[in-house]
């Protein structure tokens, strides 16, 4: 593929492009892999395509996340062929993938992962694959508009809140001490991913999954069936109408969580992914934006006082603009700089960015690093052809969560093989 334009003006180092220090990890750039569900695990193991798959976004100094990799047997429900971290052979088949990715000089992290309350019923018909029961922190239904249940029910992530719509059970209430396993759970998953050969962990408290759940809908059942609203909360902890603070009722399991999985590996290997605007698999913005702030800025504030290494934050959905507008260009709401503010970590953003907008919200200082998912999922060189601003490769949507080894997922061409077939 020829490159038009000067070849020193390709090359330039763009604030995407510098180098950047993230604790004691020395990155070449501020491109990010995010994490993204491919479902290509056989029994929840990594594979030698895996290894692959990882291998060719990998280069020096490049901080790939893996994949969302569950941390219980239990934490899987409904989706097939993710991979797991619960147990001894879950260790030994992610080691040759780490090691490939550790040769080519990239850092690596591992995202862990408990679904929660959703599920995938595109995959598994509407029923857990292996039969797991899904969990909630309290058995619930929804009223829904059709409108937006259609929302709940087409994703492009293949998700669902798993509610008591369209057929589906509620899911059972947890318990205090299902609740406290689950803390564990994510302790000795981060363990193990360490044993691994893992850089570091990146606990995954987006997208409705179920760290996320718990602020979400605020322990539905046992509060008032409602999603949050902070003005119900008092300093003292218990408001006039019966209800509790932020930080008991909101936060409580994402606290527990990051302070068990940084006492077991240290603070300084420890991320975490958050969605201030949007729960259910990130198809549809809360309607309370107020509370999605407030939530996420409580949480933020604690992850900043234990020193957590990053945040990686969700922007909301993005927008097309009307024509004449920007040239009708998707356009990013950047709505986290609330959250850049009360974070001193490394601040990763996510969420329909290309080259010129990773450019400019690291060259405002909005971000420090930016994530690319279906981006990355095309072009495993992607920093490469961003640095000297070649085309892209189109990604097949309808290749993302398949179980094919090969056709969507290693099979997409680098540039220098473009680059040859050109001059042949």
């Amino acid at each position: 593929m020829a490159i038009e334009g000067n070849a020193s003006e390709a090359m330039e180092a763009t604030p995407l492009l510098t180098p950047y220090k993230m604790g004691k990890f020395n990155l070449a750039h501020r491109v990010v892999l995010a994490p993204v569900t491919r479902c290509r695990s056989y029994e929840n193991l990594a594979q030698p395509h895996n290894t692959l798959y990882y291998e060719q976004g990998a280069a020096p100094g490049v901080l790939l996340i893996a994949e969302a990799t569950v941390v219980a047997e239990t934490a899987r429900t409904g989706y097939p062929c993710v991979p797991g971290m619960w147990s001894q052979e879950q260790v030994e088949a992610w080691k040759p993938v780490v090691d490939a990715v550790h040769a080519k000089g990239a850092v690596f992290f591992c995202q862990l992962w408990h679904t929660g309350s959703l599920m995938s019923p595109p995959i598994t018909g509407g029923h857990s694959s292996s039969h797991l029961p899904t969990v909630s922190l309290s058995p619930y239904s929804l009223d829904l508009e059709p409108r937006t249940l259609e929302l709940l029910r087409y994703s492009h992530m293949i998700s669902r809140l798993h509610v008591c719509v369209a057929g589906f059970e509620a899911p059972p209430r947890l318990e205090m001490q299902e609740i406290h396993q689950m803390v564990n759970d994510f302790r000795v998953a981060a363990r193990n991913a360490i044993r691994a050969g893992f850089d570091g962990v990146e606990i995954h408290a987006a997208n409705g999954f179920l760290i996320n759940q718990f602020w979400w809908f605020l322990d539905i059942g046992r509060v008032d069936s409602q999603p949050l609203h902070p003005g119900r909360f008092t300093n003292e902890g218990v408001s006039d109408d019966g209800g509790t603070n932020l930080d008991t009722r909101c936060c409580r399991l994402a606290t527990d969580v990051i302070e068990a999985v940084a006492d077991e590996v240290g603070v300084h290997r420890v991320g975490v992914r958050l969605s201030p605007f949007a729960t259910a698999g990130n198809n549809v913005d809360c309607a309370n934006a107020d509370a999605g702030q407030a939530n996420t800025l409580h949480l933020i504030d604690f992850m900043d006082k234990l020193g957590v290494l990053y945040c990686h934050v969700v922007e909301p959905r993005t927008r097309m603009c009307v024509d004449g507008e920007d040239g009708g260009k998707l356009v990013i709401p950047h709505r986290l700089s609330p959250f850049r503010k009360a974070f001193r970590g490394t601040f990763i953003v996510n969420g329909g960015y290309d080259r010129e907008e990773g450019d400019r919200v690291v060259g405002e200082g909005y971000a420090d690093l930016v994530s690319y998912g279906r981006l990355f999922i095309a072009n495993p060189d992607l920093p490469e052809r961003f640095r000297k601003k070649a085309g892209l490769n189109k990604y097949d949507r309808s290749t993302f969560y398949t179980s094919d080894p090969v056709v969507g997922y290693t099979n997409y061409p680098f540039l220098c093989r473009e680059t040859q077939v050109a001059a042949q």
